[in-house]
């Protein structure tokens, strides 16, 4: 039986206003998983997500998603009137950004305000007050009991990489270095994404991930961090769940969290690493071998990583 609602905000433009935010996240109906139903725009919800939410930064200061989007400068609010009525214990704040050197001060200034009205306070870095991973959304329009009982879709090429051209931090920039590397290499692989550079030969943007993921054996899922134990993000969860193996370039988080053999670790993200992609897509031989441990991940993705999972877990141990 359903006995708590959680609500939502989050400074992601729009996200709150979903009534179906994750609602693909579970096989029952209008977000419901096990003791909660996600409703983020409920006016008086028994929980609150602040989901990658920013606050008020004084006018010489930028918000995360100010500085790297260039968006306008985050309003200042009265937060309590966001919140709901919700009891400080029962409102939840999770950052799932990185922590990139070049917005550290804007991330940690995140944290010390969430302390003030959020009972949990966490994100994926070793200076948040509950370092922890960041729970598993996915970005698939597939149903959640498609993915559950699907078996592998049919494979017809070797490997696709779906990226964006974002460059205004060093950790970007290198991303689209490997990436020219990569294609003048000669490797055969399909890009995907949105605002990469003119240079890059691209196949086009796409509105669902899983048309670019589903038919190749491999896909590259290359964090725009990797300098802690913590982060590891939906470039992972996507590629498995469309029953690719990852080629991964990211932190040792992954290790931790999913079966050995699931995904690749992608070297270095220079000649070495083209080398090793080079091997590894030449045959579809390490796909066939990684298949049950596909399977596994996914199921630890779908069932306990899933950030539903994570909220009723939750809920459990605050109702």
């Amino acid at each position: 039986m359903v006995t708590a609602t959680i609500g939502m905000i989050s400074s992601y433009r729009g996200l709150e206003k979903r009534i179906d935010w994750l609602w693909q996240q579970t096989p029952h109906p209008l977000g419901i998983w096990g003791n909660m139903q996600m409703q983020a725009p409920a006016p008086k919800p028994d929980f609150l997500l602040m989901y990658q939410f920013d606050f008020y930064q004084p006018p010489q200061q930028k918000s995360w998603w100010n500085r790297i989007r260039k968006q306008q400068q985050t309003p200042e609010v009265n937060i309590e009137n966001l919140l709901r009525g919700v009891n400080k214990e029962r409102i939840i704040y999770l950052l799932r950004e990185p922590p990139l050197e070049e917005v550290l001060d804007i991330t940690k200034y995140n944290y010390q305000q969430a302390q003030k009205f959020c009972g949990y306070v966490s994100g994926p870095d070793d200076f948040a007050p509950t370092p922890n991973y960041m729970p598993a959304i996915w970005y698939h329009g597939n149903s959640f009991r498609e993915l559950n009982e699907m078996p592998p879709p049919e494979k017809v090429s070797p490997c696709s990489w779906i990226t964006s051209g974002i460059n205004r931090t060093a950790n970007h920039r290198q991303r689209l270095e490997f990436l020219q590397s990569l294609q003048t290499s000669g490797i055969k692989f399909e890009l995907y994404g949105r605002n990469l550079p003119a240079w890059a030969k691209t196949s086009g943007e796409l509105v669902n991930k899983w048309y670019g993921m589903a038919p190749y054996y491999y896909n590259l899922a290359i964090e725009n961090y990797s300098d802690n134990n913590w982060y590891v993000s939906e470039k992972l969860w996507d590629a498995l769940l469309a029953w690719c193996l990852p080629i991964y370039y990211g932190g040792p988080a992954a290790e931790k969290l999913l079966p050995p053999g699931s995904f690749l670790r992608l070297p270095s993200l220079d000649e070495k690493g083209v080398a090793y992609i080079r091997e590894v897509t030449a045959t579809p031989d390490a796909w066939y071998a990684a298949k049950n441990a596909i399977k596994e991940a996914r199921q630890i993705i779908l069932h306990k990583l899933n950030l539903l999972n994570w909220l009723s877990e939750f809920v459990d141990q605050h109702a």
